[in-house]
C-alpha cells in the first residue's frame, strides 16, 4: 500500500488508496469514486483499468518480459511442456515427477467426448468455419457433462477444468477432420497431449500415423506459448462470463467467440495471408516500400505487438522451431521462403528497428503451422486450444476470488434526454 491519490472534484476532495502488486505498475483503488465524487472514471478499451487481482501472468510490454506464476516464457518453452506449464498455470506451483504423472494420466483420461456429440458436427456444413463449430460444440458440453456445472463445488470445477482441457483438442481434431470428408479418429492413451492431438488430426484410419517428433515438439512450444497472456479480451470474456455465476462450460465457449474476431485470435492467419500475397522473395522490395509508404493502405502483418513495444519473448522461441520444422520437413514453398528473407530484412532495417518492428509470435507460428499442414481457417482454433487452460485457470482464480462481483462496466451517456412519446398518428 502507497501513499494516497488526491482529487479535486468541483471543490470537493477526496482521496483512494494506491496499491502495489508484487513487481508492475500501481493501481489507484477507485472503488469509491463514485460514492464520493458522483463520477466515473471514462476508459474505452479498459486500457488503464485493472479489473481484477491475479497471480497468473505478469508482462512488461516495454521490456518484452512475459512471466507465468513468476517463470520467465522463455524457460518454460524451452524446458518445459504443455502439460507442465498446464499444471503450473492452475495449481501455482511447477509439479514433482509424481504430481505431473498424475495430472497429465487425468488428462488423458478425459480426452474421449461423449459418442453422441459426434453427431453435433454432422449438423454443421462440411464447409463450415472450425470455430463456429468450436464455439457450438464447447458450448453444448454443459449438457452432457451437468455433473461439473456447480461452480459452488470445488471438487466440480476441478472436474470440469480437467474436462475442458482434455476435450478441446479432441473436438479441434474432430472439426478438421470433418471439414476435410475423413471419420473421426479417437484418442490414443499412450501418446503424449501434443502427439494424441496431431494424431487425431491427420490420421487416416487406412494406415498407421507416426508421431513426428520435431512437429510434436514445435507444436508444444506453440501451445505453450500461447497458454495465458494476462487480461486480454478473451480472457476478460471468460472471467465477465463467469462472473454472472454461467458454468465453465459456457465461459470457455465465451471466451472462443472473443477469440475468433481478426484483432485478437486471427493475426497468425492475417500474416500468413500478407506473405502469399507477397508470394515470392524477389517482391519483398515492394511490399517493404508500400509499407513505409503513409498514403498505402498495405501494412506488413506479423510485426510488432500491441503489448510488446520491444521485441516479443515468445518470438525468439518460435523463430528456432520454424527453422528446425521447416529444415526438418523440407518444405519447398516460396511463401515460406518469403517469411525467411523478409524476417532477415526487418530485422536488420533501420525503418523497422527505429520502430521496432520486430516479427512477432503471430509471424512465426503462421509459418510453422502452414508447414506442418494446417489450413489458415485452423490456425485460430488452435490459439483456442492452447489458450483453454489460460481461460480456466482464470476462470478457477475468478471463482474463488472473495472481491469478485458480477462485471458491469459504466458508460458515458451521449444519447437524447428525457421527451415524451407521441402517438404515431401524430408524427
Amino acid at each position: 500500500m502507497g501513499d494516497n491519490a488526491k482529487l479535486d472534484l468541483g471543490g470537493k476532495p477526496s482521496e483512494y488508496p494506491v496499491v502495489s502488486g508484487t513487481i508492475g505498475p500501481d493501481v489507484i483503488d477507485i472503488r469509491k469514486l463514485y460514492a464520493a465524487t458522483g463520477a466515473f472514471t471514462f476508459d474505452p478499451g479498459f486500457t488503464s483499468t485493472a479489473a481484477c487481482e491475479s497471480a497468473i501472468t505478469y508482462i512488461d510490454g516495454d521490456e518484452g518480459v512475459l512471466l507465468h506464476r513468476g517463470y520467465p516464457i522463455d524457460q518454460l518453452a524451452e524446458q518445459s511442456s504443455f502439460m507442465e506449464v498446464s499444471y503450473l498455470l492452475l495449481n501455482g506451483e511447477l509439479p514433482s515427477k509424481a504430481e505431473l504423472d498424475k495430472f497429465s494420466n487425468t488428462i488423458t483420461r478425459h480426452t474421449m467426448v461423449h459418442e453422441q456429440l459426434a453427431q453435433f458436427f454432422r449438423g454443421f456444413r462440411r464447409d463450415a468455419h472450425p470455430m463456429a463449430i468450436m464455439c457450438g460444440v464447447v458450448g453444448a458440453l454443459s449438457a452432457f457433462y451437468h455433473d461439473s456445472t456447480d461452480i459452488n463445488d470445488p471438487q466440480q470445477r476441478l472436474i470440469a477444468s480437467h474436462r475442458l482441457i482434455a476435450k478441446i483438442p479432441t473436438i479441434a481434431a474432430m472439426a478438421y477432420q470433418y471439414s476435410v470428408g475423413r471419420p473421426f479418429v479417437f484418442p490414443k492413451n499412450d501418446l503424449s497431449y501434443t502427439g494424441n492431438f496431431l494424431r487425431m488430426t491427420f490420421a487416416n484410419p487406412a494406415e498407421e500415423y507416426e508421431v513426428d517428433p520435431i512437429v510434436e515438439d514445435a507444436m508444444d512450444k506453440i501451445f505453450i506459448l500461447h497458454a495465458d497472456h494476462e487480461q486480454n479480451a478473451s480472457t476478460s470474456t471468460v472471467r465477465l462470463a463467469g462472473s454472472s455465476g454461467a458454468n465453465p462450460f459456457a465461459c470457455i465457449a465465451a471466451g472462443i467467440a472473443c477469440l475468433w474476431g481478426p484483432a485478437h485470435g486471427g493475426a497468425n492467419e492475417a500474416a500468413l495471408n500478407m506473405l502469399r500475397e507477397i508470394g515470392t522473395p524477389d517482391r519483398i522490395p515492394e511490399f517493404i516500400a508500400r509499407a513505409k509508404n503513409k498514403d498505402d493502405p498495405f501494412r506488413l502483418m506479423g510485426f510488432g505487438h500491441r503489448v510488446y513495444k520491444n521485441f516479443d519473448p515468445r518470438a525468439k522461441v518460435l523463430s528456432k522451431a520454424a527453422t528446425d520444422v521447416l529444415n526438418k520437413l523440407g518444405k519447398n514453398d516460396p511463401v515460406l521462403d518469403t517469411a525467411r528473407e523478409l524476417e532477415q530484412i526487418a530485422l536488420k532495417d533501420p525503418y523497422f528497428v527505429d520502430k521496432k518492428l520486430y516479427p512477432n509470435v503471430d509471424f512465426y507460428s503462421g509459418v510453422i503451422l502452414s508447414a506442418i499442414g494446417f489450413p489458415t481457417n485452423m490456425f485460430t482454433v488452435l490459439f483456442a486450444l492452447a489458450r483453454t487452460v489460460g481461460w480456466v485457470a482464470q476462470w478457477n482464480e475468478m471463482i474463488s476470488d472473495p472481491q469478485q462481483k458480477i462485471g458491469r462496466p459504466r458508460q458515458l451517456y451521449t444519447g437524447a434526454t428525457k421527451r415524451d412519446y407521441v402517438p404515431v398518428d401524430k408524427r
